[in-house]
């Protein structure tokens, strides 16, 4: 990966938030991470013209992945299995890390590595399954359920992306983006993922009957957007992540989950600070053009 050269002083200023951001995202294991994803040969699951790329590379990531864990609570045993076997109240960077690693193995690392991370995955769902508070049992292995983790992740994710990404795709290019991650799924355990934007649409509505939200759904929005494990400094720029990851949820969601929303205010306030909040992660994180 290039370097950027640095000034005499040290550091620049991009350097350092940066780094900062990337080591809280891809952990301390993070750039030996991130030399074997990138620099082992080898044939891969998704080429450089593939959209998954795009849209996974781009700082709209931030905001869709927050919006993802929002949506994906909705489900009352996906969130049973999140409250009862993640920990990711105790260690939610953790969690963030590994999730965030598995996403740069499937999207860009060799085809061998990316089946190993989604063996590794199937294997940890076989060992997560128990019953809720009102007596219905689970299993993250249920490929019910894995379809709705992943349907709402990818909705999350596409939507993100064509409202704050750099470059949004064509209609076209959500279709492929939606197939790409329908490759993943599939490894995963889903057998029958959506191909294409309209698959996706049909099979979000086709769950709408099986979703409310539980006590620990609604626990685990306040933990995500008011009391987030950040430094204080980071503070205002998570509170934009926050607040645009809300509004990319449908209204019935929100309203479901109690989050404060005014839709007034997006369009002229909300929005703006996701787009320059996003402007900023990507010019902190991207190398210069002059690069070597």
């Amino acid at each position: 990966m290039p370097r950027r050269l640095l000034p005499q002083g040290g550091p620049s200023l991009r350097d350092r938030l940066g780094s900062e951001i990337f080591s809280r995202v891809a952990g301390p294991e993070g750039p030996g991470n991130r030399a074997r994803i990138h620099g082992t040969p080898g044939p891969r699951w998704f080429g450089p013209e593939r959209p998954v790329r795009r849209v996974h590379g781009d700082a709209a990531m931030f905001i869709g992945g927050l919006s993802a864990l929002l949506l994906q609570s909705l489900h009352p045993l996906a969130m049973a299995a999140v409250a009862g076997h993640s920990g990711f109240r105790g260690d939610p960077w953790g969690r963030l890390q590994r999730t965030s690693t598995f996403l740069a193995v499937t999207t860009y690392g060799p085809a061998r590595s990316a089946q190993e991370a989604c063996d590794r995955v199937r294997a940890v769902h076989e060992t997560v399954r128990g019953t809720t508070a009102d007596g219905q049992s689970y299993s993250a292995a249920d490929p019910h359920l894995l379809c709705w983790v992943h349907i709402a992740e990818v909705d999350s994710f596409l939507r993100a992306h064509q409202r704050y990404g750099a470059h949004p795709l064509d209609d076209e290019g959500c279709d492929a983006y939606v197939a790409d991650m329908a490759r993943i799924a599939m490894a995963l355990g889903v057998p029958d993922p959506p191909v294409n934007t309209a698959e996706l649409a049909a099979r979000l509505a086709a769950y709408r009957g099986e979703l409310h939200a539980t006590k620990e759904a609604r626990s685990s929005a306040r933990f995500l957007l008011l009391n987030p494990p950040v430094p204080f400094l980071a503070r205002l720029p998570y509170g934009v992540i926050a607040a645009n990851a809300v509004s990319l949820l449908p209204l019935w969601v929100s309203r479901a989950l109690w989050l404060p929303r005014l839709p007034v205010a997006e369009g002229p306030c909300v929005r703006p600070l996701g787009t320059a909040v996003t402007a900023g992660i990507r010019w902190a994180m991207s190398p210069p053009r002059d690069a070597a």
